[in-house]
């Protein structure tokens, strides 16, 4: 099983980035088991409100240089 695997991988790192991305991808995924409906449906519905936030102006956001400024002086910390 061992040298398939060896196999399987080398030919993996033959492919272009994009492919070799997207298998991993895959690969990690098929660790976390099936999802359950229910939480896919939760997170389908918190990318909504989110999205409906952001589209409305009630949420603003953030730009990425003062959250990556907040996230290392709270890694500093």
């Amino acid at each position: 099983m061992i040298e398939r695997a060896d196999e399987v991988r080398d030919q993996a790192l033959r492919l272009p980035i994009e492919a070799r991305a997207a298998l991993a991808a895959d690969l990690l995924a098929s660790l976390d088991g099936e999802p359950e409906a229910d939480v896919e449906a939760a997170w389908a519905a918190e990318v909504q409100r989110r999205a409906r936030r952001l589209l409305s102006g009630e949420d603003p956001g953030h730009a990425w240089e003062d959250v990556r400024a907040r996230l290392r002086a709270d890694l500093e910390r």
